[in-house]
């Protein structure tokens, strides 16, 4: 579990492939790591991977077939930015949201605009998760906890404050960035138990 609070902007060092999946190495970008072992689970550009192996300033993670489909990851080269953030320990003040690492769609950045010293950025996402998406609810875009400011349709937009911009890697998104999004886990489980309940209330045939 994450915050969506991103710690450190690492970089990929290399990438190695392994009929159809892959293993990255990358720096850490100044995050500590003193308190992480393999078989931790760390957060980059917000997909939960398992470490595979840990030194001083360097983390590998293996990435399946099935993460690489499903996920950006398949998009990162050598040299590229992503955003780390270290699993939710108990003592972890929670600044953004629950955040769980399991990606639910790729978005496509649509449109970007300065808006004052903030950026807005209009981000288009797959059509079946619209609806786990509200106006100034949580949503989670390259591992970044981020407030909703309206949806339209099947897009979404937030603002990039000038933080945000130095800390993460958001501030280079251009149209056409793809990005992973995570909705705010509460509304999935709060349908699951509409649904259930609804279940429970059809009238038996008999």
């Amino acid at each position: 579990m994450f915050t969506g609070i991103v710690q450190a902007l690492g970089k990929i060092d290399t990438i190695e492939r392994h009929d159809g999946d892959v293993r990255m190495t990358f720096s850490c970008g100044g995050m500590e790591t003193s308190a992480l072992n393999s078989g931790d689970s760390i957060c980059v550009n917000g997909v939960c991977l398992t470490v595979t192996d840990i030194t001083a300033d360097k983390i590998s993670v293996d990435v399946s077939g099935e993460t690489l489909a499903w996920t950006t990851l398949s998009d990162i080269q050598c040299g590229d930015p992503i955003n780390l953030e270290k699993a939710l320990l108990l003592t972890t003040p929670l600044s953004g949201h629950f955040v769980s690492g399991h990606v639910d769609g790729i978005g496509i950045v649509n449109e970007v605009t300065e808006d004052g010293r903030s950026v807005r950025m209009s981000i288009k996402v797959p059509g079946n998760i619209t609806r786990y998406i509200a106006g100034k609810g949580s949503v989670c875009v390259d591992g970044v906890s981020l407030t909703v400011n309206n949806v339209k349709g099947n897009e979404f937009d937030v603002n990039i404050i000038p933080h945000t911009r130095t800390v993460t890697k958001l501030g280079e998104y251009s149209t056409g960035t793809r990005v992973n999004i995570e909705v705010d886990i509460i509304a999935r489980y709060l349908e699951r138990l509409l649904n259930s309940a609804n279940e429970r209330e059809k009238p038996i045939s008999t």
